[in-house]
């Protein structure tokens, strides 16, 4: 397993990608062929649950872009091309267990799009090398690898994404509030206006309860809708705050076994050695 090598089919070609021995959690693909360079794969979590490390992510280069930059001499480039390019791909399965996939922009390191025959091809060697780890014997420990090197990073994004989605659903919650004396307002100043119109028609008044933008039948519509919408988008709000102390939670649940898995490891070989 530690150096497969594939075959993959491109627009530009039939390039040639070599895995390496395995470096904790990633495995980097020496690329031939049709392109020449490499392409880091590592562990990665669920792009809808950030405590799950089922996926992969494949990127463009000798290195984890999300954690390092490669120098731009570094990067794969086409064999017939000068350009070095950057990018990634996540791959991952979906609720029904068929495989998905999210493809980051590419862009050459001058920041330059690349063409589309290039991108189909980077995609294709960038799926082909997540594909065939995403299959190997090994990979449960690049994913608990790859989790414990992301873990805590996560961890200060869940715990700020609570604090955030808090404050805002109790700013919503806020303007709810502040929206039904408002909106009473507005509908008695319209009222008002109405029955001044009844009394005494002008042109003046009929023009203040035309609906218009910035008019006064216009702000009552609109305080009709706020007080609901922001309690709305605040319950949603709870709902992502809940669910981002979820994830936290299952990500210290799942450091506090690797903990304790690590110490009966310890132990074991503690006794090994005190047997012997």
């Amino acid at each position: 397993m530690n150096r497969d090598s594939l075959t993959v089919a491109t627009p530009a070609g039939t390039v040639h990608a070599t895995a390496g021995l395995r470096r904790g959690d990633a495995v980097v693909f020496e690329l031939g062929g049709a392109m020449r360079g490499s392409v880091h794969v590592t562990g990665t979590h669920h792009p809808q649950h950030w405590d799950r490390f089922t996926a992969v992510r494949a990127c463009l280069g000798p290195v984890n872009a999300y954690q390092t930059t490669a120098p731009d001499d570094a990067l794969p480039r086409l064999a017939r091309g000068s350009s070095g390019y950057r990018g990634s791909l996540r791959l991952y399965t979906d609720v029904v267990g068929r495989p998905e996939v999210s493809v980051y922009p590419m862009e050459t390191a001058a920041g330059h799009e690349p063409s589309p025959k290039t991108a189909a091809t980077l995609t294709a060697v960038l799926r082909a090398c997540a594909e065939h780890v995403m299959q190997r014997e090994d990979l449960p420990a690049i994913l608990t690898a790859s989790r414990e090197r992301d873990t805590p990073a996560l961890l200060r994004f869940l715990d700020w994404s609570v604090t955030h989605r808090q404050a805002e659903a109790a700013r919503l919650e806020a303007e709810a509030r502040a929206a039904q004396p408002a909106r009473r307002a507005a509908v008695a100043a319209w009222w008002t206006v109405a029955r001044w119109f009844t009394a005494s028609p002008h042109s003046v008044l009929l023009v203040m309860l035309a609906d218009y933008p910035g008019s006064l039948s216009r702000h009552v519509s609109v305080m009709q809708w706020l007080a609901p919408y922001c309690l709305t988008a605040a319950s949603r709000e709870h709902d992502q705050a809940r669910r981002a102390e979820t994830e936290a939670a299952g990500l210290r649940n799942q450091q506090i076994r690797q903990r304790r898995r690590g110490l009966t490891d310890s132990e074991r070989v503690r006794n090994d050695l005190t047997r012997r």
